[in-house]
């Protein structure tokens, strides 16, 4: 019986054209040993509808065609099943894809979808919100919000947004519990890791490992403007969990109280959610094709 694959593609991801993707994926896969379908998607949300669909068909191999967007809507559709997950990194981060080591070039990434290899690794949830690299409050969530209604994507408009806000954003209060106590803390921001990083290599979590069944939870304080640049170097560098205006802090679930319903993201994607935010880890949730 013919192995069956679905590809879910996102035609406008990271801002590169995808039709070459199809002649790729039928080169890799030939019909006489795969059943392979290739879907474009048209709107946020569909990818999710779409794995959903197709797996009660029997595709059991769903591949992400896209950014971390793409893979958390195709990913939240088959967990806690035996399908598995395959990523085509064509983000702008592709956070999950780098932490798993994921080939970026789409060839190459397709031969280890086609080797076989896979393994199962943790995932979390943020209230309702399924998330597979990271999710977060303050700063981060503030600037995927402005980053979502800029015209451009790309490295480089992030870093727009990212200086452009810096001097007007502050601090919020959270009351966090976690281990068995609560804390309070005027963070700048507070990101809950499964993966150790945002993407392109951004690191907020170093020692975050994605099969431990723990979340890392990070909470840095407001920092003088002047050492901005050292700052963002010790994401590249990862070693920002060693910067004094870093706290590092593993547990399997967490609740965060703030003043109101604010900002969060969750794997680069922007979101709103109340005052109270439930984030926990889902141990070994996922299939995912990696080394």
């Amino acid at each position: 019986m013919k192995e069956k694959f679905l590809f879910v593609v996102n035609p406008i991801s990271g801002n590169k054209p995808k039709e070459f993707i199809t002649k790729l994926i039928d080169e890799k896969f030939n019909e006489d040993s795969y059943n392979t379908k290739i879907i474009f998607t048209s709107f946020a949300g569909e990818a999710t509808h779409i794995a959903k669909q197709y797996l009660k068909k029997g595709y059991n191999h769903v591949v992400a065609v896209g950014g971390d967007g793409t893979v958390n809507e195709v990913a939240s559709a088959i967990v806690e099943t035996d399908a598995i997950l395959g990523i085509i990194p064509f983000g702008s981060g592709n956070g999950l894809a780098r932490h798993l080591k994921i080939p970026l070039r789409p060839d190459k990434a397709l031969k280890l979808i086609k080797s076989g290899n896979h393994k199962r690794i943790d995932y979390g949830k943020i209230n309702d919100q399924k998330f597979f690299c990271t999710t977060g409050v303050g700063f981060d969530a503030h600037i995927g919000h402005l980053f979502d209604k800029m015209e451009g994507r790309g490295f480089s408009n992030y870093v727009k947004a990212t200086v452009s806000a810096f001097r007007k954003y502050k601090p919020k209060r959270y009351e966090i519990s976690m281990n068995g106590t609560t804390i309070m803390r005027d963070a700048f921001l507070i990101t809950f890791a499964n993966a150790s990083q945002y993407g392109n290599n951004a690191h907020i979590a170093p020692k975050a490992d994605i099969q431990d069944g723990k979340l890392e939870v990070v909470i840095m304080r407001s920092f003088p403007l002047i050492t901005a640049p050292g700052i963002g170097a010790r994401l590249f560098l990862k070693n920002i969990h060693k910067s004094i205006y870093m706290e590092t802090y593993q547990c399997k679930s967490i609740i965060v109280k703030r003043k109101s319903p604010d900002a969060v993201h969750y794997d680069g994607e922007p979101g709103e959610m109340g005052e109270i935010l439930n984030i926990k880890v889902i141990h070994e949730g996922l299939n995912v094709f990696a080394h």
